[in-house]
């Protein structure tokens, strides 16, 4: 049985608007899995009926044995940890390491292992340099790397991930990708919410797609991106070079720049590649 289980899950505001309507995943215990869709797809309703922020209209979401209709959100954060979108929306104390100690204090840990947690996750994102300085004073991106951090330092089993890549530069993302597998090789499941392409490409195996509420596709990344029906039906593109490698008409299902010099390579040699006067490949 999964670690984690959404059963036909429906969830409505009390408006009446339903935000996601009849969804089933599955998680693993040590896997990392990227929820793909354009907004308004139900994919942050979704995961914070992972994480009990809302509870299901409909169905079950049930963590390691926990149904989480049975537990507080205070409960369940022991078990997931959700990184909002928005830093802004999550800091709230004076330092960088009050606000990263703040999730294992308040599991009654000892000072002295709240203070390893804190210390490893500060290293882990790269901010020990700043735990005394305000996050207000850190620049945007920063301040997103303190509260995962913060997440991460409560060492739950599932850590959700929303738009973590969003105003974050190169380097960042880099490093978000080393996070995310150090994560995993530690047990933990990791969900990330994500309109980053290139990102769920370097960093997934495992990707969900949905669409108007629903999920609509399930299953490995390469078989997602090359899945030009649901990605028309979900309104994503594919990642750039797998766009390229379609618009060249190349035989196998390219994601990644290294299996695009392969297919010109094996192109040049078949005499399929046409260059123009600049030597530029038409």
């Amino acid at each position: 049985m999964a670690f984690l289980t959404l059963n036909n899950i429906t969830f409505a505001y009390p408006n009446g608007f339903t935000a996601v309507e009849n969804v089933n995943m599955s998680f693993e215990k040590g896997e990392a899995v990227a929820i793909v869709g354009q907004n308004g797809a139900g994919k942050t309703t979704t995961v914070k009926l992972i994480n009990g922020l809302l509870k299901p209209t409909e169905g079950d979401v049930v963590i390691d044995g926990w149904n989480t209709k049975d537990y507080t959100t205070a409960q369940i954060s022991r078990k997931v940890g959700y990184v909002f979108q928005n830093p802004d929306d999550q800091i709230f104390n004076s330092t960088v390491y009050k606000e990263i100690e703040f999730g294992p204090k308040q599991q009654g840990l000892s000072p002295e292992v709240v203070k390893d947690l804190v210390l490893k996750a500060a290293e882990l994102v790269g901010v020990t340099k700043f735990l005394e300085e305000n996050p207000y004073d850190l620049p945007y991106s920063l301040r997103k790397m303190v509260t995962i951090a913060a997440v991460i330092a409560m060492n739950t089993d599932v850590i959700i991930l929303d738009e973590p890549t969003a105003g974050q530069d190169y380097p960042t993302m880099i490093r978000l990708g080393e996070i995310i597998k150090h994560l995993i090789q530690q047990g933990k499941t990791v969900i990330t919410i994500t309109h980053d392409m290139e990102f769920v490409v370097n960093n997934f195996e495992h990707v969900i797609v949905m669409a108007n509420k629903r999920k609509i596709a399930d299953g490995n990344k390469r078989d997602i991106f090359w899945d030009l029906e649901t990605l028309e039906k979900s309104m994503l593109k594919q990642p750039h070079i797998s766009g390229l490698s379609n618009s060249l008409k190349f035989g196998n299902q390219v994601l990644t720049i290294e299996e695009m010099v392969e297919e010109l390579k094996d192109a040049k040699k078949s005499g399929h590649v046409q260059k123009d006067n600049y030597g530029v490949v038409v």
